[in-house]
């Protein structure tokens, strides 16, 4: 790993503002491979070199890779100054740069990965990977066979190619219908525009996955957990 200064390191893992560490470091608060260090500029290797402030260990993450239970009422952003984002419900992080990958509207649920990886999420939201994304959702309408050949040959949302081709799957067909649906591309308001096309607009949706990786069952709304490295194996291997 290159080196890195220690307020920077110290401001990254949010111990405080780059200001506020150097203060911490001038007061002699921190310790550098076991030796108080007062010089905020001193670079090293936090792979190998431990970092304390006030006699606590400050770990290292070069990368942060975090599962929401996205709920609705909330942006899909960093910040907003109208409604809470969802970095609102990542509250135990070491990175300050975290991030959202790719967006849920706002009355839509579900799964939401956020991470500060951005050559990952670059390559997940790359539209030439055309990485499957699944989800389920209430239909106001009863939706038919029709409907379901209608979406694997690409609906026109009103621009000037149709959508990809997706796969609808019907759970139950009733007044109000719920229905599987997986596309593989990211328009804007994609599933509402592609529902709103054959006259049956959407109530409610619900992301539950994306590509391999699917939303923990485990997970109520508004929760988050960590990524396994199996999961972010996952990504890693469509990005």
């Amino acid at each position: 790993m290159s080196l890195i200064r220690l307020d920077k390191y110290l401001a990254d893992m949010q111990v405080g503002t780059r200001s506020e560490v150097k203060k911490l470091i001038r007061a002699g608060k921190v310790q550098l491979g076991g030796h108080i260090c007062k010089n905020a500029d001193e670079k090293f290797d936090p792979e190998q070199v431990a970092v304390m402030v006030d006699h606590v260990s400050v770990g290292y993450a070069a990368y942060e890779y975090f599962m929401l239970n996205k709920p609705k009422g909330c942006v899909s952003a960093t910040e907003d100054p109208r409604y809470p984002t969802v970095l609102d419900y990542i509250t135990e992080h070491k990175r300050k740069d975290l991030f959202p990958v790719g967006r849920l509207d706002l009355d839509t649920e579900g799964l939401l990965v956020i991470t500060n990886d951005g050559a990952l999420a670059h390559e997940l939201l790359s539209p030439s990977k055309h990485i499957p994304k699944t989800y389920e959702a209430k239909i106001d309408g009863i939706v038919t066979e029709t409907d379901v050949e209608r979406f694997a040959q690409g609906i026109d949302i009103g621009e000037k190619k149709p959508t990809r081709p997706a796969d609808l799957v019907i759970l139950k067909a009733n007044v109000i219908s719920h229905v599987r649906i997986t596309i593989c591309e990211g328009k804007f308001h994609q599933i509402k525009r592609m529902f709103a096309a054959v006259g049956k607009p959407v109530l409610e949706l619900k992301r539950i996955s994306m590509g391999a990786l699917q939303l923990d069952e485990g997970l109520a709304t508004g929760e988050y957990r960590p990524l396994t490295e199996e999961e972010i194996g996952y990504l890693r291997q469509r990005g």
